[in-house]
């Protein structure tokens, strides 16, 4: 065993090092568990043991530049059950205690781990064939089981099997060895042609979904068909009270005689009823597979339709032999449904327009990484259904199979994709798909169609994410090609074999770049039957009041192509706040991502989304966040912020409820905020997500008024005053039959009461001695700062600035023509005006500033008073404020006014 084994890493590791073989034998215990059952088999003829535990793992790290693994050390071995990934990816900087993930316990490593079993396998007295089944294994696994190379597979996201009969000690004991690489594709490396080339995800390692072992009798349905069931049906047609249902089954007959058999499909109701059903006799050849087609009707049949009934029926196939005697059988679940895309229409479900709603879904969770549980999947979309989704689009890659099960049974309409991302070449003067790479996305797709072809909650193969990106590819994934490579006669291929798979269902792609002012950009809208567009107008580029009209322009310059928005999105920290989302800038790829920007434009975003009714579909990005390796953002470290749901499932941003409040029917009142507890301002706006009829405000026992039929269903009460101490705020929704109520508690510092410190020129305050507001309350101008933006990993460049104690307050400004319209109560107050010129001379900025139309600056040249540029300067005055409003007027003189922090606070 030791030698044989050495051979097939000599690459990489000495014969003396994968000695410890031996030693893993030795320690490994048995990893048989015992029965498994599911919707892809429950088959009385059939035996499944499942092999999740007495598993050990040897993680051997990355190849070295000469492309040399490490050897295997014989301490490295440990206990491990599957499913398992050897990476934990992202966690949260600013409250580390209460997660899973910290920067101790991450592991990024992208390289070779050893897996072994020893497992006892099952008496084989009949002729029965045994195959080692995995529904995952990232990015390839290669095996051997006793002494002998049994196979390998390079689909990081696929189902595959192996016939190990003539390899398997039947009714003994028997060892396993996978060898798994997740190493990062170059070109010429261990994985150089396996898809994702790149994205904004981290492809772990490891057997992250189950494996176990599967018995059939030598005559069975085809158990090598692309890790499908080797059974398929398909409603083709739906008209007035009946349905069709066209059947195939692909028979394999591992005997050395022919095999006389008869196939018969039969659809159950959920009584058990047969409510049609087909057969045919055949003769399977000695050691071939034959494939068989029919179609039954099914009479009045009762439809799947969505998350309002998502009926089942059971598809039943059984193989019977000449006797009659049932050999194999097959159970599924099956919705009877027709799907269709319209240019005009949407998304049409049994003839009805239908448009999905939902989000784009990563596999990942903060406690499991990819080796999800399918309870916490069944979580995950526990979640979205209460968001209000219909649908979600499995990003990146193909998911497994509870996703597919729980989404037939929640009625959950899915988008499922390949694995092609960004990228199908890798090397800089590539100019078309090499042959490997072409292959390895057939498989994918392949293998993507054969497994999940029976479900109903599937409506369309995607076969690509953002290969038109051209020349502007985005910082993270590196420096663009050195020339442009074409993705078109790829994607042609692609659509035609996914078509040749599956002609129901359309074939799709989602664009990021198309009619976006980027040169050279393909249209890859010319190679699908439908688009989806990824596009974040408020995020990236742009304004989201753009997003509406873009799209009109593509429907117009498609107007055969069903549109679709597969993703747009923006950064929310969960522990990130502003008093005013548009207060200053947000950084795409940076720490500042306050949750309210991120509320801010889901709303923005919808308002341009809702009423366009020809979009077939819409998917904000992303359902929760995510681990990638290529982000230092918000709070977290190596996690996309863009989820609605933060990576442990255990804050709903108020982004989801927002949503929730447009999508769900079920009553939503929702107070804004609620994490932002000290408050900075005692005047402040409230906002709530109600779709109830009428929504009260209740502010310290105090009702305020009452809105009815609010725009976008965000309510907002404005300059609600705060007291001194605790605010209790509640938000009061009536619905017919029910009042439904939101509470939370607010605090204001005694430092703060009737205090406005306003940090200019900033979504988020900067820390100081005392308290600072974000930019809040003003009029025109535009925000601005002293210091060099980072983003994309890059950290920011502050500037060195002198006379001052608050150096991250005033380093940023506001600057042009403007006012401040500051809700302070009657009194006098003492203003602080707070000034840094970022890089003019003396005289060239001039400007007056006015208190209530009182001048009490004149020409003020910052550089002159502070005695040049980074320096900072202050001036204070009094003002008597009579009718509960201090107005503040910025007027240029010459070039531009600017300030960097406003201080009002009671005189003395």
């Amino acid at each position: 065993m030791v030698r044989k084994l050495a051979r097939f890493a000599l690459a990489g590791a000495s014969a003396a090092a994968l000695a410890v073989s031996s030693l893993a034998s030795a320690q490994t215990g048995n990893a048989m568990a015992g029965p498994e059952s599911g919707a892809q088999d429950a088959s009385s003829q059939r035996q499944t043991i499942a092999l999740t535990e007495g598993w050990q793992f040897n993680l051997i790290g990355p190849y070295d530049d000469q492309g040399n693994l490490a050897a295997l050390q014989p301490d490295n071995w440990e206990a491990v059950s599957i499913p398992h990934t050897w990476n934990r990816v992202g966690y949260y900087r600013s409250d580390p205690e209460t997660h899973v993930n910290t920067p101790d316990n991450v592991d990024k490593t992208q390289g070779v781990g050893y897996y072994y079993a020893r497992f006892a396998a099952p008496q084989l007295v009949g002729g029965e064939r045994l195959f080692l089944e995995f529904d995952a294994v990232s990015r390839t696994a290669e095996l051997w089981l006793n002494d002998t190379r049994i196979g390998e597979n390079r689909n990081p996201f696929g189902r595959f099997r192996i016939d190990v009969t003539d390899q398997i000690r039947s009714g003994q004991a028997n060892d396993l060895y996978v060898k798994v690489d997740n190493t990062q594709p170059a070109l010429g490396n261990s994985t150089a042609d396996v898809l994702p080339m790149t994205g904004d995800f981290f492809v772990r390692g490891g057997i992250y979904r189950p494996a176990r072992l599967v018995v059939t009798q030598p005559v069975h349905f085809d158990m090598l068909d692309h890790g499908g069931s080797g059974v398929y049906a398909a409603t083709t047609s739906l008209s007035g009270d009946r349905a069709t249902i066209s059947v195939s089954g692909r028979i394999s007959n591992s005997t050395d005689s022919a095999a006389p058999v008869t196939v018969v499909a039969s659809l159950l109701d959920d009584a058990g009823r047969v409510v049609g059903s087909w057969q045919q006799d055949t003769s399977v050849p000695a050691g071939e597979t034959a494939e068989l087609e029919g179609e039954f009707d099914v009479a009045s049949p009762h439809l799947w339709n969505g998350v309002a009934d998502p009926y089942l029926h059971t598809l039943r196939f059984e193989l019977q032999g000449s006797d009659g005697t049932v050999i194999d059988s097959i159970d599924q679940d099956f919705g009877i449904r027709e799907m269709k895309l319209d240019p005009e229409r949407g998304f049409l479900l049994n003839g009805r327009p239908y448009q999905l709603r939902g989000a784009g879904f990563h596999q990942d969770t903060e406690a499991s990484d990819w080796a999800v549980s399918r309870e916490e999947i069944d979580e995950s979309l526990r979640i979205l259904l209460d968001m209000g989704a219909n649908s979600i689009r499995l990003s990146h890659y193909q998911h497994g199979s509870p996703v597919h099960e729980l989404a037939d049974r929640y009625g959950i309409v899915l988008w499922d994709e390949i694995g092609l991302v960004t990228a199908w070449t890798n090397a800089r003067d590539q100019v078309d798909a090499p042959a490997g790479i072409v292959e390895n996305a057939r498989q994918q797709l392949r293998d993507l169609v054969h497994q999940n072809y029976n479900h109903a909650s599937v409506a369309v193969w995607g076969i690509a994410n953002e290969v038109d990106f051209g020349p502007g590819r985005p910082d993270f994934l590196g420096r663009p090609p050195e020339v442009i490579a074409d993705p078109m006669p790829l994607l042609n291929n692609l659509a035609a074999l996914s078509r040749e798979l599956d002609p129901t269902r359309a074939v799709v792609i989602a664009n990021c770049c198309e009619e976006r002012g980027m040169e050279e950009v393909p249209i890859v809208a010319n190679a699908v039957d439908a688009v989806g567009v990824n596009r974040y107008f408020g995020w990236y580029y742009g304004e989201p009041d753009q997003l509406g009209d873009h799209l009109d322009a593509l429907r117009a310059k498609h107007p055969d192509k069903p549109l679709s928005v597969s993703e747009f999105g923006a950064g929310g920290s969960a522990n990130m706040h502003t008093d005013n989302p548009l207060g200053g800038p947000v950084e795409k790829a940076g720490r500042t991502q306050p949750e309210e920007y991120q509320t801010w434009f889901h709303e923005e975003n919808w308002r341009e989304l809702a009423g366009r009714d020809y979009l077939w579909g819409i998917w904000p990005w992303n359902a929760f966040d995510f681990g990638t390796t290529v982000r230092a953002e918000g709070d977290a470290q190596d996690i996309n912020t863009k989820g609605l749901v933060t990576y442990d499932r255990e804050i709903r941003k108020d982004a989801f409820y927002f949503y929730r409040a447009n999508w769900s029917d079920r009553p939503t009142v929702h107070i804004q905020g609620r994490r932002y507890v000290d408050r900075a301002y005692p005047v402040t706006d409230v906002r709530v997500n109600s779709n109830a009829p009428s929504t009260t405000l209740i502010v310290n026992g105090m009702a305020l008024d009452t809105m009815d039929d609010c725009d976008l269903n965000v309510c907002v009460w404005s300059d609600v005053e705060l007291a001194e101490g605790k605010n209790e705020i509640v938000a009061r929704g009536r619905f017919a039959g029910e009042t439904v109520e939101d509470a939370i508690e607010w605090r204001l510092d005694e430092g703060q009461a009737d205090t406005f410190r306003i940090d200019s020129g900033t979504v988020l305050a900067a820390e100081a001695p005392v308290q600072f507001g974000s930019d809040d309350f003003f009029v025109g101008g535009t925000a601005g700062s002293t210091d060099q933006p980072g983003g994309w990993g890059r950290d920011p460049i502050p500037a060195e600035i002198a006379d001052t104690d608050r150096r991250g307050v005033v380093a940023s400004f506001r600057q042009g023509d403007f006012s401040y319209r500051i809700p302070a109560a009657s009194g006098r107050y003492r203003v602080t005006l707070t000034f840094v010129e970022p890089d003019q001379p003396s005289g060239a900025r001039l400007f007056d500033v006015a208190a209530n139309g009182r001048t009490v600056l004149s020409s003020y040249d910052v550089a002159a008073r502070a005695g040049g540029t980074l320096s900072a300067v202050s001036e204070s005055f009094d003002v008597e404020v009579p009718g509960d409003m201090l107005e503040l007027e910025f007027s240029p003189v010459a070039g531009e006014a600017i300030v960097s922090s406003v201080e009002v606070v009671p005189a003395e």
